[in-house]
């Protein structure tokens, strides 16, 4: 995985701790670890941003930022994330969520009657659908960080593995004893 292109793209660690909605985090925002970007924080990173990025509750990016700590991974990249669900995506990816919901329960969906709105709100509209919701965003969110997790290592791997073939293509053209003559 490339760093570089990594890096370009989060926030400045100093940023980060100045954030208004992190400094309940105090001191803790200080462990190095959070912001190394390695292998194992950069993936730990992706599989906590995309697990909190399917519950939904507000405050995810806090959330995020708990559990990176709490885990020790890459805090950026977790809190980033985060930003899948955004208020354009947040209707699609929670319906899909609230469908394998009704999918696991073996209920159907309940699409007709719902119309989201305070009304519908007011009038028990959530009773009907949180089940399946939280539990297809669970099954989501699992699934989304264990894919993400896997290949972010995967990809860092593939290009660790590549770097060192090049390695040694450079050392072998750059070697006179190893073509032969010597």
């Amino acid at each position: 995985m490339p760093k570089r292109l990594i890096k370009r793209f989060l926030p400045h660690h100093d940023k980060m701790r100045q954030h208004k909605h992190l400094q309940i985090f105090g001191t803790l925002l200080h462990d190095a670890n959070l912001w190394h970007l390695n292998r194992h924080s950069a993936s730990g990173g992706f599989a906590v941003g995309l697990f909190m990025a399917f519950i939904p509750l507000p405050f995810q990016m806090v959330m995020a930022a708990g559990a990176a700590i709490l885990f020790r991974v890459n805090l950026p990249l977790s809190v980033a994330l985060v930003w899948l669900t955004n208020p354009i995506t947040i209707p699609p990816v929670f319906f899909f969520a609230y469908l394998v919901g009704t999918w696991v329960l073996g209920s159907p969906p309940e699409t007709e009657s719902f119309k989201f709105s305070l009304e519908w709100l007011e009038h028990g509209g959530l009773n009907s659908i949180w089940e399946p919701l939280v539990l297809g965003s669970l099954i989501c969110g699992t699934l989304a960080s264990i894919i993400g997790y896997s290949l972010v290592l995967w990809i860092w791997r593939w290009r660790a593995i590549e770097k060192w073939k090049l390695r040694r293509q450079r050392r072998k053209s750059s070697d006179p004893t190893a073509s032969g003559r010597g």
